[in-house]
């Protein structure tokens, strides 16, 4: 079965949730497109949420994805944190902030019984998630309105764990995929292995659709990847060029500038490995660390410094997430571009 047929569209394209980057709008235009919207959810409150659901509602009738992340909630660790801010402590005084000022905090809450409880108001037809699923009590109740569910693999023991727990589909996300990595079996980072490597293996590995994700820029890659046996292609980098993307300029900038070329595995910005362009902090603290505290707690402490630089005209501390292939951004329309990327 192709993702026309499981969700309803048009095109076998899903426009990747990219938290940060991206509201509503950008997922209206993909579905509007014929392919599959997504609305990135960890990020907003519940008040923001039910206002994106209700401008997704209110502007099409194409089906759309809601994406959710799954990380077990921790406590935080004073101790980390401390150690944290001592490693900050430099650039505070750099931006001449106060770090007793720095309030501490997490900014990514998991899927949980009370979002469920909102969401159901709108029935959104596909939920997809990362870092695992949601307990499966809440995978029925989605799964009871009629809600097709999907989730990210990044790697054959993970595709096939997803399957076993009910999703309709996976995603099989390679290692060139920019912003976080779903891997949620494992810590060890040398398991994971690039989209066409991955793709084929997932796909005899499972019954249930495969969908592609990673390094995927255009339309040979489109045609590649269904012809390794892909169900359709979810694809990121190539929209955040697009007027319906909320990109800052900054980064926007660097994705049209030498530097897109290089991208690396960072854990700085939340704790957990996630695909970036390189910059400062990278470079200084090195690209993957022990210094930040458990994600999601390293994002506070690094938000004035992003926010203070920024005010500089620069990106030192600023989450450019990319992936590896960046030729697909163009400034143009998510339409215009959802109709590049279709296969003749």
């Amino acid at each position: 079965m192709n993702i026309q047929q499981l969700f309803g569209i048009e095109l076998p394209i899903i426009q990747a949730p990219m938290a940060g980057v991206q509201t509503s709008a950008m997922a209206i235009a993909v579905s509007n497109a014929g392919g599959l919207g997504s609305l990135p959810c960890a990020m907003l409150t519940p008040d923001g949420l039910r206002t994106e659901l209700k401008a997704i509602a209110a502007q099409t009738t194409r089906p759309y994805n809601v994406n959710f992340f799954c990380h077990q909630p921790i406590e935080p660790d004073p101790a980390r944190e401390a150690k944290w801010r001592a490693v900050l402590a430099p650039y505070y005084t750099e931006l001449g902030i106060d770090p007793a000022a720095v309030p501490a905090g997490g900014g990514r809450a998991p899927f949980s019984a009370e979002v469920a409880e909102l969401i159901a108001e709108f029935k959104p037809p596909v939920l997809s998630f990362h870092f695992g699923l949601p307990p499966s009590e809440l995978l029925d109740k989605v799964k009871g309105w009629g809600a097709k569910v999907i989730a990210s693999a990044t790697t054959v023991e993970e595709a096939r764990w997803l399957e076993a727990h009910g999703v309709d589909a996976v995603i099989a996300q390679g290692v060139e995929a920019g912003g976080h990595r779903g891997i949620f079996l494992s810590d060890d980072l040398t398991t994971q292995v690039g989209t066409m490597a991955l793709l084929p293996q997932v796909v005899r590995a499972v019954k249930v659709p495969v969908i592609a994700a990673g390094g995927i820029a255009d339309r040979q890659g489109v045609v590649a990847a269904l012809a390794l046996g892909a169900a359709g292609v979810q694809i990121g980098t190539s929209f955040l060029l697009c007027p319906e993307a909320s990109t800052s300029p900054l980064h926007r900038a660097a994705l049209q500038s030498p530097r897109a070329e290089h991208t690396t595995l960072t854990n700085v910005f939340t704790g957990r490995p996630a695909r970036g362009m390189y910059n400062r902090i990278m470079k200084e603290l090195g690209a993957l660390s022990d210094a930040p505290p458990a994600f999601p707690f390293a994002t506070a402490a690094l938000a004035p410094l992003k926010a203070a630089a920024e005010t500089l005209g620069r990106d030192d501390f600023s989450t450019l997430w990319s992936g590896q292939n960046a030729t697909g951004c163009r400034a143009i329309p998510a339409a215009e571009l959802v109709r590049t990327l279709v296969p003749s």
